[in-house]
């Protein structure tokens, strides 16, 4: 493999915020709902499912992952050489 166990484990990172962000819309509705009058804002969900939503951001971004790293072994998405020159 072209690249170190750090790398691989920040590009997984960079995808589960980015499928994270994806996921969080998921499920709510956009219908008009009555003044909230208990503190709450006016565009947060009724039921958010934070833990249904950050276990699939997890399963999806690992699928995701695979995919870069499969790209990245076979040669075909490149990733620059940092390490200076010795």
């Amino acid at each position: 493999m072209p690249i170190g166990p750090v790398t691989m484990f920040a590009i997984y990172i960079v995808c589960w915020w980015v499928v994270l962000f994806t996921v969080l819309p998921l499920g709510t509705s956009r219908e008009t709902h009555e003044p909230p009058t208990d503190g709450r804002q006016w565009g947060a969900p009724e039921a958010p499912d934070l833990k249904r939503k950050f276990f699939t951001t997890t399963w999806v971004s690992l699928i995701l992952w695979a995919g870069v790293m499969f790209l990245v072994y076979i040669g075909w998405m490149p990733l620059p050489d940092l390490a200076p020159p010795v």
